[in-house]
């Protein structure tokens, strides 16, 4: 087993592919976000914050930079007009799921 070897790849990955997750906050937002959105429960802003990933102030900075660089989507809630939703991008998604798969490769080489 090759462990430090498989970690070095993936943060190899991690930081060529993935440069926008910075912190642990900022993977933690993107998954929370894109778990809602894939059970069908877009999230919104009040339901991250009632996480309590990090405090209200960081998860707002970290968010808007997300929203920035376009990896998290801000919508109007079309029941709600008061309210967002945040989705995760397409092309995120895409990125992401090719970040599980370079994972599951190098897990099953190294992680044995």
């Amino acid at each position: 087993m090759k462990l430090f070897t498989g970690l070095k790849q993936i943060r190899e990955f991690e930081r060529r592919q993935l440069p926008f997750l910075r912190t642990v906050v900022d993977f933690d937002i993107v998954v929370e976000i894109g778990y809602a959105e894939e059970q069908e429960q877009p999230m919104t802003l009040k339901q991250l914050f009632l996480l309590n990933l990090s405090s209200r102030t960081t998860v707002r900075r970290k968010l808007a930079r997300l929203i920035e660089q376009g990896i998290v989507v801000r919508r109007k809630h079309t029941n709600d007009q008061r309210a967002s939703l945040l989705t995760i991008s397409a092309s995120t998604v895409k990125l992401l799921g090719k970040y599980c798969g370079t994972v599951t490769s190098i897990s099953t080489c190294h992680f044995k």
